[in-house]
């Protein structure tokens, strides 16, 4: 499974140095509006953690089966599926209750991974600031929480240790509160580093200094408009979740002078709660922004569906208040002119940009601009620039 050991290291999909894992996903349709582009999301969720996806079992069921999830005879096919191409994991497009994943594992001996955890393992492997990885290891350590009767084969041994347990204390006992701990240290850890973001806010609120952040459903481009716009050279790559933790770059346009501009994290359909409430203290960059820029994948089939999923998360942090503008990227995918759309107020809501050829930006910029200039030098708590300049370099 992927989430953080009892020490709090996380455990990978794929480890270092060696060969991907052969993996069977399975997808089953509960009546979705889009089950086949969330196959093909789980895919390149597959891909983005380094497993090498053999097989994909699929099916219809009107509701889960409370043991299984899938149902025997599904389950059964599974492990053809499995025997037949040799694989050693398999991929759960859906969420599975710790029963469901301990009966599926001891059923297809071999280890069952849902989206959550998958999701949780990418950012594992992607997260490389040391708040990135306190933020992740967190997210895992609360995931794991719930699963630690899962595959334990020492639990009903009774022991006593030396300096450690108490008399006749469970190892699952001990798991859990090995486990407190550690989740109290990180929790901690992000605390202090929530005072320095608030020091590094107020600083640029007494500047009076503009802040705009990226945010979109992943590998909508969001880094790539980031450079484009910055000349940052932050790391910008055709997969899932690319970008983990928050850049920030100062850029001077001459009508309005300095504002700030940062790159965030990607969302994604059934994004782990756990995930986002460890990602809070970085999330809250956009709580505290005075402009999102939202940036859509433009030619994607599903693109209304992930502005709806992106707005969700941005009401669940409590940024669904903070002004927008629609930023429609990859138009040169699409043969889609660049340009701008205005309300009745004559106000930009929505830019046509392709960030990879420049084609857009011109507009984009003038959008910025024109926020810049109409923006109330009076700026309520919620709109009181951004919460710092995580990872300015």
């Amino acid at each position: 499974m992927a989430a953080g050991d009892i020490t709090g290291r996380p455990q990978r999909l794929n480890g270092a140095g060696r060969a991907a894992d052969g993996a069977v996903l399975v997808a089953l349709d509960f009546g979705s509006n889009d089950h086949a582009g969330s196959l093909a999301e789980l895919r390149l969720l597959a891909a983005s953690a380094g497993v090498d996806v053999r097989a994909v079992v699929q099916g219809r069921r009107a509701r889960p089966d409370p043991a299984l999830f899938a149902g025997s005879g599904k389950v059964d096919e599974i492990a053809r599926a499995c025997a037949a191409t040799g694989s050693r994991i398999v991929l759960f497009d859906h969420e599975l209750s710790p029963a469901q994943q301990r009966n599926l594992e001891r059923r297809l001996e071999c280890r069952v991974v849902d989206r959550t955890s998958l999701i949780l393992d990418i950012f594992a492997q992607r997260a490389s600031s040391h708040e990135g990885k306190v933020q992740v290891e967190l997210a895992q350590l609360q995931h794991l929480a719930t699963r630690l009767v899962r595959g334990w084969t020492h639990l009903e041994r009774q022991k006593g240790g030396i300096g450690l347990r108490g008399p006749g204390e469970t190892q699952l006992e001990t798991d859990r509160r090995l486990l407190g701990q550690r989740v109290k240290v990180l929790k901690s850890r992000l605390a202090r580093l929530q005072r320095q973001r608030d020091v590094q806010r107020r600083a640029r609120v007494r500047g009076e200094v503009m802040s705009v952040s990226l945010v979109g459903y992943t590998n909508a481009g969001k880094s790539t408009l980031f450079n484009a716009l910055t000349h940052a050279g932050a790391y910008a790559a055709d997969q899932l979740f690319a970008t983990l933790d928050t850049t920030t770059r100062r850029i001077y346009l001459p009508e309005v002078g300095r504002i700030t501009v940062s790159d965030t994290v990607g969302f994604i359909r059934a994004l782990p709660h756990t995930l986002v409430a460890a990602f809070r203290a970085t999330l809250e960059e956009t709580i505290h922004a005075d402009l999102l820029l939202h940036v859509v994948d433009a030619a994607s089939p599903v693109r209304d569906l992930q502005v709806e999923e992106v707005n969700k998360v941005l009401a669940e942090i409590g940024a669904d208040g903070v002004p927008q503008i629609l930023v429609l990227n990859k138009i040169d995918l699409t043969g889609v002119s660049a340009g701008v759309d205005r309300d009745d107020c004559g106000t930009i809501r929505r830019v046509r940009t392709s960030a990879r050829t420049g084609a857009g930006l011109a507009e984009l910029r003038q959008a910025l601009i024109e926020a810049a200039a109409s923006k109330n030098t009076s700026r309520t708590p919620n709109q009181s620039g951004l919460l710092s300049d995580a990872h300015v370099t």
